[in-house]
């Protein structure tokens, strides 16, 4: 091997070839390409880690912050808890005193202990008989009260809160009184009734009376062996979902009111949201079901749960979820109601079409048109959508399918000579006699005992048969047709004992009716 020359010392000048050039000049052009690609790499690590100290400086600000906030509501809740305690004692021993009180009066005023409900004319009355069963914490006799006063729902609504706030108990004191029927109906075979009204209401009104006075809505007054017992409640109900056939076959208003039990008592649990997004869906048309589901803990899960309704046809129950969780920019109202009113029409032409509903076809499908306009126009009413979707149009189609449903109503007018004789005024026979055996009517005064019909002959001889009336040569000719059946009294029987002997009467011929516009033949129909 030939030694390495020193670069300090002078040496032939060489020609360099053409091949080392390139050689130097493809070295420098990788190592130029390389230099620049881990500047850039190493310039998208800085960013890279810039990013994230960034994120991770705001991450621990936010959890900084909102640990403060936890602090400080778990030291405002530790705080309120003496004074929440001391209110909730001088409640109870408030209203302890309070329901003594009314039984001790009640037991002087009313020996026989029996309650006179009796008729309520305004609200401070249904107030008082409330009351008195609330601190007597008689679930079961309030419960009936309430049931039976399905009328005066809204002002049932306003009093039963304020009812419910004698109570020593009030979590415990309505699920007693809703226990008839929740989580299991028991009434028997009166289950056709529905109640489940009564227990929403109820379970809505326990919320104000149960929240706590100090900090609100974040903390419930309900024990713990009543928040207990609302949670095996809230089991069986959901055992209950397969002998029922699953959440397909379970009616709105026991889903209704399993929802509010979970959410009145505070018994939420996050395991079970998949139950309860799909039970919120099925139910969707309830109008508190979209403030349910945010109660539920379902938000997160609302553009999902309002994309399956739209595809379901539901657009209406869409534009409610969409507004109660601020979604109207993704899910754009009008357009929903649009296509539920598409669907709509759709469905009553399809009801139109259906030999099944032949007799009822218009009925039905005029109503299920009017039914989807009123709850369009109430939509755009609610939440103020006359700029983007003019009601007028859908105004006057409903007044066209009312104005044609009241006109099919009217009875048709019947002319007043439609089954009158021109001549005489005589009537016509009833519409119905040629469907009845042997059902001859005439306008001419009873006949005699022994005048019987041609074709019904019971003499009890024989009699010659008569001759048969040649047929009228002009329909309604004014000529008077020959007699063939005029009376005879030699080929008559002698009349009957206890009968009314009477002159002879010539009778028209059958059909003719004594006049001389009728055809002379016989009124087959009246001896079929």
């Amino acid at each position: 091997m030939g030694s390495i020359p020193d670069p300090g010392e002078l040496t032939e000048l060489t020609q360099p070839s053409f091949d080392d050039f390139q050689r130097q000049t493809s070295l420098m052009t990788s190592c130029t390409l390389l230099w620049k690609e881990l500047s850039d790499h190493i310039n998208s690590l800085e960013q890279n880690l810039m990013r994230q100290s960034e994120d991770l400086k705001r991450k621990i600000e936010t959890l900084d912050s909102e640990t403060k906030a936890s602090l400080d509501s778990l030291k405002k809740r530790e705080v309120s808890i003496e004074d929440s305690v001391k209110i909730a004692l001088d409640r109870v021993e408030f209203h302890t005193k309070a329901a003594l009180k009314t039984l001790s009066d009640d037991a002087e005023d009313n020996p026989d202990g029996e309650v006179d409900d009796g008729e309520v004319d305004d609200g401070d009355g249904l107030l008082q008989l409330l009351k008195a069963r609330c601190l007597k914490m008689e679930a079961r006799e309030f419960w009936n009260f309430v049931t039976g006063k399905k009328k005066e729902i809204d002002l049932l609504r306003e009093k039963i809160p304020v009812a419910l706030s004698e109570c020593v108990d009030p979590a415990k004191f309505v699920m007693e009184a809703i226990s008839e029927v929740f989580p299991v109906d028991k009434r028997g075979n009166e289950r056709g009734n529905d109640l489940g009204w009564a227990c929403v209401l109820i379970l809505e009104s326990l919320i104000p009376v149960v929240v706590d006075p100090v900090i609100g809505k974040s903390r419930m007054l309900v024990t713990p062996s009543v928040k207990k017992k609302a949670k095996e409640i809230a089991e069986t109900w959901k055992r209950s979902l397969e002998e029922r056939g699953g959440i397909e076959n379970v009616k709105t208003p026991d889903v209704h009111t399993f929802l509010q039990h979970l959410v009145t008592f505070g018994i939420v649990k996050k395991e079970d949201l998949e139950l309860y997004r799909k039970l919120v869906v099925g139910s969707a048309w309830r109008k508190q079901m979209p403030k349910l589901a945010v109660s539920l803990g379902l938000g997160d899960e609302m553009p999902d749960m309002i994309e399956e309704l739209i595809s379901r046809g539901q657009q209406l129950d869409a534009v409610h979820f969409t507004y109660e969780v601020g979604l109207v920019d993704k899910f754009p109202p009008v357009p929903l109601l649009k296509a539920f009113l598409r669907d709509a029409k759709k469905a009553a032409s399809s009801i139109l079409e259906d030999p099944n509903n032949a007799g009822r076809a218009a009925q039905l499908a005029a109503r299920k048109e009017q039914s989807a306009l009123r709850a369009v126009l109430k939509c755009i009413e609610e939440y103020k959508l006359e700029a983007e979707f003019p009601p007028e149009n859908l105004k006057k189609r409903l007044e066209q399918l009312e104005k044609t449903k009241t006109e099919k109503r009217k009875p048709a007018a019947v002319p007043a000579n439609k089954r009158t004789r021109a001549s005489n005024g005589g009537p016509m026979p009833p519409a119905k006699a040629g469907r009845l055996m042997n059902a001859y009517v005439s306008s001419f005064p009873a006949p005699p005992t022994f005048v019987r019909s041609p074709t019904h002959t019971q003499y009890p001889a024989p009699v010659p048969a008569y001759p048969s009336p040649p047929p009228p040569a002009i329909y309604g000719s004014r000529s008077p047709p020959t007699n063939p059946y005029a009376y005879s009294p030699e080929a008559a029987p002698p009349p009957l004992a206890g009968s009314y002997p009477g002159a002879p009467m010539n009778y028209p011929p059958y059909g003719g009716y004594g006049n001389g516009l009728a055809p002379a033949y016989h009124q087959q129909a009246y001896y079929r």
